[in-house]
């Protein structure tokens, strides 16, 4: 990457200063998404770049710290960055890159590891369930991800992040990072503050856990239509409803829930199921018809982009070139306070 070649899509390097509130947010290369990663964040990331001046990353470093297989985190991050772009990103409206294509994250990250207590890092909610959940796999890396996050989104002066409230407390301590570092150097990077999105904590099929392909409970949007209707039909609804004629109860029915998206009738539907009009197996069909037209232009659009990788290519490294100039003056003022020029 070079600052010094125009991006192939004919935009501007980034602005120093931009116009509009500039906002940053990653996603980790878990490969072709599922209905929680587009209800959850995906569709919040359409609509923010109309507000912001957008950055969206797909966050490969990060994913390093689980996946250990050169292979399938190309694959997955090829995957994640054509859901992205069926789903609606688009690269005239945001700039969408890959993490290891700007190295200046991982050179201000080692930076700022240098004004970050080890106990600010050991008291991570996260760092404490990935121990726990890859016990034979505690590497530095698990420890040090919220030092990487923060250079994620300071190297672009970034001051807005669009999170869930559920991950505010992830949030402060890049802000704690960020407050440390100008004590000690000066006034250098904005403090981030929280967008807070309206995304729902999408339930798996189990109805009990996040949806999450590593608990194996998902739906995937871009799947042939007969995965999809397998994965909708074999969804948890009411568990107190053990007949058809039973009423039904809407508000804690998972398939009910899912209705909202896909459709202003979902009331009308509740209604049904309350009065036992409808069945839980009438209701799973008609959400896995509607998942399926709803999807059908963004399966079409993914397949057409993974046959043809090179345009996948051209957009991320477009994105990040366009990027360099601002990473570039970011690390030269770090370095020139830091003792380093």
């Amino acid at each position: 990457m070079t600052s010094d070649v125009a991006p192939a899509n004919g935009r501007a390097p980034l602005a120093a200063n931009p116009s509009r509130p500039r906002t940053f947010s990653g996603i980790q290369p878990s490969g072709v998404v599922h209905l929680g990663n587009d209800l959850g964040a995906i569709r919040n990331y359409v609509a923010l770049a109309d507000q912001y001046e957008a950055i969206y990353c797909i966050v490969d470093y990060h994913a390093l710290t689980s996946t250990h297989d050169a292979d399938a985190l190309r694959q997955q991050t090829r995957e994640m960055a054509a859901s992205l772009l069926a789903l609606g990103l688009d690269p005239d409206r945001c700039t969408l890159f890959v993490q290891s294509h700007r190295p200046e994250h991982a050179e201000l990250m080692w930076l700022l590891c240098t004004v970050t207590p080890v106990s600010w890092l050991e008291r991570t909610p996260t760092y404490k369930e990935k121990v726990q959940q890859q016990p034979d796999d505690v590497n530095h890396g698990l420890l040090t991800y919220p030092v990487l996050q923060a250079a994620d989104i300071v190297i672009y002066k970034a001051s807005m992040v669009p999170v869930g409230r559920d991950q505010a407390a992830h949030l402060e301590l890049s802000r704690e990072i960020v407050r440390a570092f100008n004590r000690r150097y000066g006034e250098t990077f904005p403090e981030p503050k929280a967008v807070y999105t309206e995304a729902p904590v999408v339930l798996g099929t189990d109805g009990v856990r996040k949806m999450s392909k590593s608990v194996g409970n998902t739906i995937d949007i871009l799947g042939e239509p007969d995965l999809v209707r397998k994965q909708v039909m074999s969804m948890v609804t009411d568990t107190q409803r053990i007949k058809r004629t039973d009423p039904g109860r809407p508000e804690i029915c998972n398939v009910c829930q899912l209705q909202r998206f896909f459709g202003d009738d979902y009331e009308d539907l509740w209604e049904g199921e309350r009065t036992a009009r409808t069945g839980c197996v009438d209701m799973k069909k008609v959400l896995a018809e509607r998942i399926i037209r709803h999807y059908a232009p963004a399966r079409e659009r993914y397949a057409e982009l993974m046959a043809h990788p090179t345009e996948i290519e051209g957009i991320l490294e477009a994105g990040a070139d366009r990027l360099a100039p601002v990473a570039t003056a970011t690390m030269a003022e770090v370095k020139e306070k830091m003792g380093l020029r």
